[in-house]
């Protein structure tokens, strides 16, 4: 199934149908303000083992992020983390950041794994903030690679349902994606570092 959402003003009953997927153990594609991504609720462990099957990769050893709505969501899944992070990550967020913290002892249970960091993002696309605000969880996502060997992200939500519709349970047109990934920072050493420049400049 696809169904059409306008970022500018996404609707109610959209956003609804996008929740009753998700709260059954759906797996979806949503735009973000980056790249188009697979997602699912944090609760649903089996959508989760179909994310990582349908990347090919093994759940415990997938780089998987959370989106969040805000930073309050986070305190539930990371270790305290200092004022230095806190401010960096209020000056660039919402925004096109991934930023890596230390897990507390909730990210292993969710990835029946033995995880100590985990990437987050809070994403400037007004489709995802409505999802994240009516679910009241983060949703876990990792990104849609393309196989071609030049793109390496798909833009087109057509060509993204062509390709997925037999694969997950529902797939959002947002409009065309980007085909730059978020940049990821590391926070969990004692300066926080860039390990991949993507879309954004981060503001220090």
């Amino acid at each position: 199934m696809m169904i059409k959402i306008y970022p500018e003003n996404p609707a109610p009953k959209h956003i609804k149908m996008v929740i009753d997927v998700l709260e059954n153990g759906g797996v979806v594609i949503f735009p973000t303000d980056t790249v188009y991504a697979l997602g699912c609720s944090i609760n649903k462990p089996k959508a989760l083992d179909k994310i990582a099957q349908l990347k090919g990769i093994k759940k415990e050893k997938a780089n998987f992020s959370f989106l969040v709505n805000d930073l309050s969501m986070l305190s539930e899944f990371t270790k305290p983390f200092d004022n230095k992070t806190f401010r960096l990550m209020r000056k660039n967020l919402p925004g096109p950041f991934t930023f890596i913290l230390n897990a507390n002892s909730n990210i292993p249970k969710i990835f029946q794994s033995k995880k100590k960091t985990i990437g987050f993002r809070i994403p400037e696309n007004n489709i995802l903030t409505s999802i994240i605000e009516e679910l009241g969880t983060p949703l876990v996502s990792t990104s849609i690679h393309d196989d071609d060997e030049i793109l390496e992200y798909t833009t087109d939500p057509e060509l993204i349902y062509e390709k997925y519709k037999d694969r997950v349970d529902l797939v959002i047109d947002g409009g065309y994606g980007d085909n730059v990934a978020s940049t990821v920072v590391d926070c969990t050493g004692d300066e926080p570092e860039i390990i991949r420049q993507g879309k954004g400049i981060l503001e220090e």
